[in-house]
């Protein structure tokens, strides 16, 4: 009995690592995978276990061309989903090279072998862009439970220098913050914190995050330091961030070229409201932190966005024009 509940296991356990649309296994497959493992048993067997398998819900379907044999129908993940999993983790500035290899090593398990081979021949990691941070999981974990439970916590913020010999050298600053949220953003993980020496949220990318600690003092409510009373909006913060540039929020009056309406509502979502003002463009009103990020952002699009309102952000977009201007 003990053998028969083995073999029942050991052939879902084949089907899910080696089984695919492309890649179904035969009952010769199966009777010799089985045997590699210790186990004998008769062709008319493996067709009760997978009967077996399918009454208990497991979707095993029955393969006839271009070869016989069974393969996983369905699977927790689905291939584009897993290959979008392991983009993103590829993509991630703030996870180490060594720690991308293991997360996408396991990512390859939740599809068939075959399937994972295709994956990893597809996959590029670009080790310059990543951190060197390998306390990151920690410093995630950790947060999030500092987070949950409403404490301060200190650490070490790491920075590169720059001098005119371009020597390897870094920085390193003590925080001691009350944590509120954890962003990923443009690539980068930040936390939403606010330095206990002032009356604002400033934002931190945690793979300069170092040597952190708990602090035996609750965290100063968010409400003292931002609009939010409530709780703290996570998507509305990041949502007026502008390469995570904190600053005072404001609403600002833009005029768009029409050609922009994909980018703005990729950008503000697709409530945000579009006023149309001519045939050419619309007029739109955003909710901002005003600061250096937002400048930029607007400048990227040229001359093809237009501050209204409020005057102090076309002033300030003017002035880096002309500063750009004089630099050339």
């Amino acid at each position: 009995m003990a053998s028969s509940k083995l073999k029942t296991l050991l052939i879902y356990k084949y089907l899910k690592d080696f089984s695919d649309e492309n890649n179904p296994l035969s009952t010769t497959d199966l009777i010799s995978l089985l045997e590699k493992d210790g186990l004998k048993c008769e062709r008319k067997s493996i067709y009760a276990d997978i009967n077996t398998l399918n009454a208990i819900g497991f979707d095993i379907v029955s393969a006839k061309s271009p070869k016989r044999g069974f393969f996983m129908g369905t699977r927790r993940f689905e291939l584009p989903e897993v290959r979008l999993l392991v983009d993103a983790v590829s993509s991630a500035g703030f996870i180490t090279p060594d720690k991308t290899k293991q997360l996408v090593e396991k990512l390859e398990t939740l599809v068939s072998a075959n399937q994972a081979k295709e994956l990893v021949s597809q996959v590029y990691i670009d080790s310059d862009t990543k951190c060197d941070n390998e306390e990151i999981y920690y410093v995630i974990d950790f947060l999030h439970e500092a987070i949950r439970n409403k404490h301060k916590v200190k650490f070490t913020y790491k920075r590169r220098n720059i001098d005119k010999e371009n020597h390897l050298a870094y920085t390193q600053k003590t925080f001691k913050v009350s944590p509120y949220a954890l962003i990923w953003k443009n690539d980068h993980y930040y936390l939403v914190c606010n330095n206990e020496k002032y009356d604002n949220l400033m934002n931190l990318r945690l793979d300069r995050i170092r040597k952190i600690s708990n602090l035996d003092e609750p965290s100063r409510d968010f409400s003292e330091v931002s609009d939010y009373t409530e709780s703290f909006d996570v998507s509305d913060y990041s949502s007026q961030m502008f390469n995570m540039f904190s600053g005072e929020k404001i609403k600002a009056t833009l005029l768009c070229d029409l050609d922009l309406r994909e980018e703005i509502m990729d950008r503000f979502g697709a409530k945000i409201p579009l006023t149309a003002v001519d045939i050419d463009h619309f007029k739109t009103t955003i909710n901002a932190a005003f600061s250096d990020g937002l400048v930029s952002w607007i400048m990227n699009f040229g001359d093809k966005i237009k501050v209204l309102e409020p005057k102090e952000l076309s002033y300030a977009v003017k002035e880096k024009a002309e500063k750009i201007y004089k630099l050339y």
